[in-house]
């Protein structure tokens, strides 16, 4: 490059709008999306270990999946390619691809091919990188708004790992408007800008989680105040004025024909179902003030007052239809009282699914030839299984009078109302109906801690049936009472593909393999308590590609925010923390609940299975005493159960009442505390009855024996062994035991 291209490359970057100037360079600078990118996560080990497999970027526009690509190209040692779908075409791909090969050939060098809106390209173009991709040549990494299950091919989605971009939170724009602001090089730094609070929360509110929307309109507002005179020269002053000018109508995340299109309406038509005329309300707003198509919204109403109201109120087709017919008449904008009149009349009118009837004889027929919405309410017809979407919906014709209590509205519009039933006509007949469901859905969100509805699945790993074989093999080892536990306590840690997960007590690793299968996309820790264990499971992990490997660490649980920071991970906060008797040996129980809720993020779940020595099988209640003087007896009785009263044991000066008071000391708020007592058949063999009986202390701890000794004599001592040997030697006994299932989440603010 000579002198004048640099010069020319050097004007085109300061030309360039703030939004391009500002992307990030490196991971550091990167802002949100911290469920894939954040300390710990997969994606960010795979960066940083340069180890990327070819992955799909997939969110609405602004969630930076362009700068995240970018951030990839600085920090990789590959060959970094760009191609713009919208621009390029077989020909581009071939000139890549033959570039791709020359420097894998000559050089051993790796190339990344990033093609931004990959959906753009017809299923010609994306099968010209399949045999690529899939001998390695080419490492793909796509960006798009579209859902990648729609709109790339199946070979193309299922060679590649998928993570789902969010909408920017508030805190993130501010970070990056801030940023903008400050820095000299590429922002405002060198101007003297000041800017209101209330227009930065302005262009803020307004951007609506769009990275690029904030900086454009931060950017406007800049460029075209004039600069007047200031302490420090010449000071441009921003005003919520000057920031209503520049940023004035609230970007909503719609398209016709896209993802929001089939979302919105489905979540439309899910909220009819459910007989909630105010979340009808605000989904038939949002598809409105997108601009959707009015006869659409219409035609799908009509399909609706048959197939969901039908037959009990014949009158909600007639409605529709005269609604439908008056809007054509009518036109925008006065027909949106037609579009809402008949949402209403079909939100608030009783169902019945009778006209399904016609599909059971059809398929009677058939037989005889040759033949940022709520996840639950997002069109899950083909990424249930992957993105979650439609999962947890409840259907309302499965349930007395075809309604059940359920979120339809967003989380942050829970309660709030649209619809106010009148007192007049057939409206007042259904104002008490409308007001009773509105209350019990309320107090089921309540109940159930708040309207979170289910998780949305985040991120994808196309399937490796060798990895998922040995996980399953692995993880299955224990016997079923062991993995009736393994899933009890993983499943209430709620545990999500990109979440990082932290075992407390690795041991076989009984939690750690399971949670390694069901958090592909994020990361897992366990802590070994001593080298020989450690060892075992990282020569168990080998198995598994290097990015995917349970990090272990080796310690004791004091120790372990030292071990975090001694592997460069010590900001890294879990989303789950997950154990198995972790607590049951420790002396300050109350200190280490303390460690634990500082490693949790906000929001998190802590997940124990504590067995509770206190409440262990008593030997003297499994043999016959009778042939024994009753003093003797009661002396042994009593020496046995001094060993569960002790208060000066760690192991049974403990009760499940203290371990709840701890977690709510510790910051920690209980959802469950639940103690199961349990009967499992157990052999007494010669080998245990000798370790009992042990003439010395096994450790720091007496052994049985020692126990007994302190109430009973020498001679009286052997005449307890010789009646348990004869009682229980090689005999199978009910042994019970107690275990404490406790679950606990974080209350600190999200991190």
């Amino acid at each position: 490059m000579d002198l004048f291209e640099h010069g020319r490359r050097r004007q085109i970057e300061q030309e360039q709008p703030l939004a391009a100037r500002m992307r990030p360079r490196t991971l550091e600078e990167f802002v949100g999306q911290e469920h894939i990118v954040g300390p710990g996560r997969l994606l960010r080990r795979a960066i940083q270990a340069d180890q990327l497999s070819s992955l799909i970027l997939y969110g609405p526009p602004g969630t930076r999946k362009t700068s995240l690509a970018m951030v990839i190209a600085n920090t990789t040692r590959s060959h970094f390619i760009t191609i713009n779908a919208v621009l390029a075409g077989v020909k581009q791909i071939r000139a890549a691809i033959a570039d791709a090969q020359e420097r894998r050939s000559l050089y051993n060098q790796r190339t990344t091919l990033f093609v931004d809106e990959v959906h753009r390209w017809n299923k010609a173009q994306q099968d010209a990188l399949l045999p690529w991709v899939e001998n390695g040549t080419l490492i793909l990494i796509g960006a798009t708004t579209e859902n990648p299950y729609f709109e790339v091919n199946r070979p193309l989605v299922s060679r590649s790992r998928i993570f789902q971009l969010e909408p920017l939170v508030e805190d993130d724009l501010y970070a990056i408007a801030r940023h903008a602001l400050a820095d000299k090089e590429r922002g405002y730094g060198k101007l003297d800008v000041k800017i209101d609070d209330d227009a930065l929360a302005h262009l803020v509110d307004i951007a609506n989680g769009d990275a690029r929307g904030v900086l454009n309109a931060l950017e406007l507002a800049v460029e075209t105040t004039v600069p007047a005179a200031g302490a420090n020269g010449q000071l441009i002053h921003i005003t919520l004025e000057v920031a209503e000018e520049s940023i004035q109508r609230r970007v909503v995340l719609y398209d016709k024909e896209g993802d929001y299109h089939f979302d919105t309406i489905s979540a439309f038509i899910k909220s009819l179902r459910g007989s909630d005329p105010d979340a009808a309300m605000y989904w038939l707003a949002k598809m409105v003030y997108a601009g959707e198509d009015s006869r659409f919204i219409f035609r799908r109403m009509l399909i609706f007052a048959s197939e969901d109201v039908g037959l009990a109120d014949p009158n909600a087709l007639r409605v529709t239809e005269a609604a439908a017919a008056s809007f054509d008449r009518v036109g925008l904008p006065e027909g949106r009282f037609h579009l809402a009149q008949a949402a209403l009349y079909l939100a608030t009118a009783p169902k019945s699914n009778s006209t399904l009837a016609f599909f059971d004889a059809l398929s009677t027929v058939e037989g005889e030839g040759n033949g940022e919405v709520p996840s639950h309410l997002r069109d899950g017809s083909r990424d249930k299984e992957a993105f979650g979407h439609g999962k947890g919906y409840l259907y309302p014709h499965a349930y007395r009078d075809h309604w059940v209590a359920q979120q339809y509205l967003p989380d942050a519009l829970q309660g709030k109302l649209f619809y106010q039933p009148s007192d007049q006509g057939y409206e007042a007949s259904i104002s008490e109906e409308v007001a009773r469901r509105r209350e019990a859905q309320l107090a089921a969100m309540l109940e159930a801690g708040g309207p979170t509805g289910l998780p949305q699945v985040l991120t994808f790993t196309p399937a490796d049936k060798a990895r998922d074989r040995w996980l399953a093999r692995t993880a299955s080892g224990a016997g079923e009472r062991l993995a009736s536990l393994r899933d009890r306590v993983l499943d209430a840690a709620g545990i999500q593909r990109h979440h990082l997960v932290l075992d407390l007590n690795a041991g076989s690793g009984l939690l750690a393999w399971d949670a390694v299968r069901r958090a592909p996309e994020g990361g897992i820790w366990s802590l070994a308590a001593d080298i020989e264990v450690g060892e075992t499971l990282r020569q168990q992990a080998r198995r598994l590609a290097e990015v995917e490997r349970p990090a272990v660490l080796i310690g004791d649980l004091s120790e372990l925010p030292d071990l975090l920071t001694l592997r460069g991970e010590g900001e890294v906060r879990f989303d789950a923390i997950v154990g198995r008797n972790v607590l049951t040996r420790r002396p300050d129980k109350a200190a280490d609940l303390q460690l634990v809720a500082g490693l949790l993020r906000g929001g998190g779940t802590l997940s124990l299975a504590e067995t509770v020595p206190r409440h262990a099988q008593r030997v003297t209640a499994l043999v016959e005493m009778d042939s024994m003087a009753a003093d003797l007896a009661g002396r042994v009785q009593a020496a046995e159960e001094a060993i569960y009263t002790d208060p000066a044991d760690p192991m049974v000066n403990w009760d499940v009442d203290d371990l709840v008071a701890a977690c709510e000391a510790a910051g920690l708020e209980v959802i469950l505390a639940e103690s199961e007592r349990e009967t499992t058949e157990r052999r007494i063999t010669r080998a245990e009855l000798d370790r009992w009986f042990a003439p010395e202390e096994r450790g720091h701890r007496a052994s049985y024996a020692g126990h007994l000794r302190r109430a009973i004599t020498a001679d009286e001592l052997m005449r307890v062994q010789a009646l348990y040997t004869d009682q229980l030697c090689d005999q199978v006994v009910p042994w019970q035991s107690t275990t404490l299932y406790l679950v606990a989440r974080s209350s600190r603010q999200q991190s």
